[in-house]
């Protein structure tokens, strides 16, 4: 919501917004001068604003339930009400913009982030909406004069069956989300109808061997974005070489969340299905090498308790590799109360590597071991799409 809210300013639109806790894009949006309320959401922040001057449209997450004050308030005043994916089809068209949409279950972020580097190392106007932070640019921004809107199309709640791109990107397809897709083959179809709506798809490409970032699985996503620019490139008449992007592709710094760098042999990283842990892992292996670490130090903090019920059997081999495996309790949301929550030992007696993995909780005792294992040079990763991300931060001296 912080990139949409950041890329509709740039576009002349009005924006206010509000938020329970700040995020990571809470700076850039202060930057941007976008008015925005912080803590309990009553609706009276809302209702202020409407007051003032009037809300023609109010855009809100898929985390809200359908009695949430704000959205409550909204139906008071008959604004307009949707979710993101109407709001940002309807200025893909009053922009003139010809998507660009990556979608996956995973590796859809550094895709879309990789797109966008090479695009700006090769001069390329375009817009961009990215679901995190980038070093090297704003998590969303409308360029004037583009003519292509880079865009990470995420599955969740249905969000990308909205959208007709130009050109899609799917970089992976594995069940994910069973809260929305009840069964694999309903969230395969959707897929499908995805791909239906795309005037043109890239998907299951032979890995180029002159990219030499490290991990495999970031290697196929830097190809997927490597065709990407080919076709846009070619759209708007612009003859660059593979070799020129690929050279570009070859410096990409990577994205916030995404093995992204916050200390001295310290990472973190969004990973929390078995397939991104497995990629994750070999991404950290190949790091460790390269930068002569003894091994690889896993702490993971899985994520909702109804996907875990639905991906337990594949955590079984997800951990090879790893020295040390530090297994946090499951970070809650958007439960089925009738589901027996999974505790860490739950999941350690499943895995392959069972032996190198104990469960922890964050704490006094947890960061001592990996102070310890930092100072024995070990490279330490943090898993998690949930709150211990800025436990890590805190501890290790990176931005919370």
């Amino acid at each position: 919501m912080g990139p949409l809210a950041l890329f509709a300013k740039q576009a002349g639109i009005n924006v206010v917004g509000s938020d329970r806790s700040e995020g990571a894009v809470t700076r850039e949006l202060t930057k941007a001068h976008i008015p925005f309320s912080i803590g309990n959401q009553d609706g009276r922040f809302l209702e202020k604003k409407i007051k003032e001057g009037g809300i023609d449209w109010f855009v809100y997450t898929s985390a809200l339930p359908k009695d949430h004050p704000e959205i409550l308030v909204a139906r008071k005043y008959n604004i307009r009400i949707s979710k993101r994916d109407e709001f940002i089809a309807e200025l893909v068209d009053k922009l003139s913009l010809k998507m660009v949409a990556v979608a996956g279950t995973h590796g859809k972020t550094t895709t879309t982030s990789a797109i966008v580097w090479a695009a700006q190392q090769l001069e390329i106007p375009i817009s961009f909406l990215v679901g995190t932070t980038l070093g090297f640019a704003g998590a969303g921004e409308y360029v004037e004069g583009s003519r292509y809107l880079i865009y990470e199309a995420d599955e969740y709640d249905r969000n990308f069956l909205h959208y007709y791109p130009w050109l899609s990107i799917i970089t992976s397809v594995s069940y994910d989300h069973p809260d929305i897709y009840k069964t694999k083959e309903e969230y395969d179809a959707a897929f499908a109808q995805f791909i239906r709506q795309s005037k043109k798809t890239i998907m299951k490409q032979k890995i180029n061997n002159k990219i030499r970032l490290a991990g495999e699985v970031r290697r196929y996503d830097a190809t997927l974005a490597l065709l990407a620019i080919k076709n846009i490139a070619a759209d708007c008449g612009m003859k660059i070489s593979d070799d020129k992007i690929i050279e570009a592709l070859n410096r990409f710094p990577g994205v916030g969340r995404r093995f992204e760098k916050i200390g001295d042999g310290i990472y973190s990283d969004y990973a929390h299905h078995p397939e991104e842990i497995a990629a994750t892992i070999d991404v950290a292996l190949e790091q460790a090498k390269f930068s002569e670490k003894r091994g690889v130090v896993v702490v993971y903090e899985p994520h909702q308790n109804v996907r875990q019920h639905e991906v337990f059997e594949g955590y079984k081999k997800a951990f090879v590799g790893a020295s040390k495996i530090f297994w946090l309790p499951t970070f809650l949301t958007r439960e089925d109360p009738k589901l027996k929550i999974l505790a860490p030992n739950d999941f350690i007696k499943s895995l392959e590597n069972q032996e190198n993995a104990e469960a922890a909780e964050l704490g006094d005792t947890l960061a001592k071991k990996l102070e310890e294992y930092q100072k024995e040079n070990y490279l330490i990763v943090m898993m998690t799409a949930g709150p211990a991300d800025s436990w890590l931060r805190r501890l290790f001296g990176g931005n919370a």
